[in-house]
This record gives C-alpha cells, sequence and structure tokens, in this order.
C-alpha cells in the first residue's frame, strides 16, 4: 500500500480471514456472544500504576512492534510502527506508519478528544480515523485503557465489519503494552499484540526504519 491510501486492517488480519469467517458463518451465530461475557471492566485496574493519560503518554515521537494471531494462536503477520502525537487543548492526533515483514506499508490518523470524568471515576475519551466505522469510544482508569471500535474491512469485492476490544496498559512511564482482541458476531477470531516504547525507551531505536524489513 502506498502512503496516502486507506488504510486497512486486511493488512493485519489477512485476506485469508474472509474465507474463514464464511466457513464458520453458522457455528459464530450459535455461539454469538460467548466470548463478550469473559473480559472484565476497566475499573478493575483503578489501583494500577502508573496511571494512564492517553494525551500524555502519546504525545511526541514513540515507536511500536506488534503482531497478530489467529484464534488458534498461530502467528500471522508482524509489524513497526512509528507514531507522531500532537496534542492541541484537549485533543490528541496520533499519525501511526506501519510496515509489514511483507513489505506492505500502511498508515492510520487517530483524532482523539478527552471528555469528562464517568460517574464510575474513568476517563472516556472518543476517537475517529478514516477506516473506522462511526466512533471509538474508551475509558481509562488506573494504568488502564479500554479502546472499543468497529471497522468496515473490504476483501474480496465483499464489506465485513469486525470489531475490535483493545486494552493497553502502562508498564512503565516509557512502556505500554496493547492487547487487542477482534471478533465478529461476539465471537473472538483473532488478537493483536503491540508494545509501544516512548521517551527513553524509543531513544535508542527511533525513528524505526519502515523502508524495508530488516533487523532493527
Amino acid at each position: 500500500m502506498r502512503r496516502g491510501q486507506r488504510p486497512t486492517v486486511v493488512g493485519v488480519l489477512g485476506k485469508g480471514l474472509l474465507r474463514l469467517l464464511l466457513a464458520a458463518g453458522v457455528l459464530i451465530t450459535l455461539f454469538a456472544g460467548l466470548s463478550a461475557c469473559t473480559k472484565r471492566d476497566v475499573t478493575h485496574l483503578a489501583e494500577r500504576r502508573p496511571t494512564l493519560a492517553l494525551e500524555q503518554f502519546f504525545e511526541g515521537e514513540s515507536v511500536a512492534y506488534g503482531i497478530f494471531e489467529d484464534r488458534f494462536g498461530n502467528l500471522r503477520r508482524q509489524f513497526r510502527v512509528n507514531l507522531q502525537g500532537t496534542v492541541t487543548g484537549n485533543r490528541l492526533v496520533l499519525d501511526e506508519q506501519f510496515l509489514y515483514e511483507d513489505g506492505e506499508k500502511a498508515q492510520r490518523v487517530w483524532t482523539i478528544d478527552k471528555l469528562d470524568s464517568g460517574d464510575d471515576g474513568t476517563v472516556r475519551y472518543e476517537g475517529q480515523a478514516s477506516d473506522v466505522e462511526g466512533r471509538a469510544n474508551g475509558r481509562v482508569s488506573g494504568n488502564g485503557l479500554n479502546w472499543r471500535y468497529d471497522v468496515v474491512l473490504k476483501m474480496d469485492g465483499r464489506e465485513l465489519e469486525v470489531h475490535f476490544d483493545d486494552w493497553i496498559y502502562r508498564q512503565s512511564d516509557d512502556v505500554a503494552i496493547n492487547r487487542a482482541y477482534v471478533s465478529k458476531f461476539g465471537v473472538e477470531i483473532g488478537s493483536v499484540t503491540i508494545v509501544f516504547l516512548r521517551g527513553k525507551a524509543a531513544a535508542a531505536v527511533a525513528p524505526l526504519n519502515l523502508d524495508q524489513w530488516a533487523s532493527q
């Protein structure tokens, strides 16, 4: 993908996902909603430290390394990301530049607004990007963010909407880990794991070489 083209999650999930979903459609319908019952609310992280504030953690330059696994735990793709965050008032604009191990490149630009605090003590965020259907909604409590949104994938002339349930956990001042669970009809079909590095943790490697996949 050339820079400037609409980013697509297909690059992460792989084109074989459509065939998998069509073949498993009956089972997915029968077991809809089962996996959604297993995840806890973000408020259980209230006492975890260090606390996470998206606009503070992602301001400036950061980098990330990530993988996608299918629902069986098989590694499907690896990728690297350079991120540039700009904060104006309560708005974070996060420009993500991707390189996948097969040489594909992609870009996503998030516009994320910090809203008011909820009655449960969480800090609410709302965001949008060109490949996100509607708006993403998130809540931060303690060291964690739960970030949920739908993406419409274009695959083989078809459109397929999948749901992302992202959990970001701040591990230290400069390190956060992201686990994103990808589902269709409430059934998990894969997951993405990302490690974000900023500040001193990123200084030794940033910016990542996104011209070609090589040891870095």
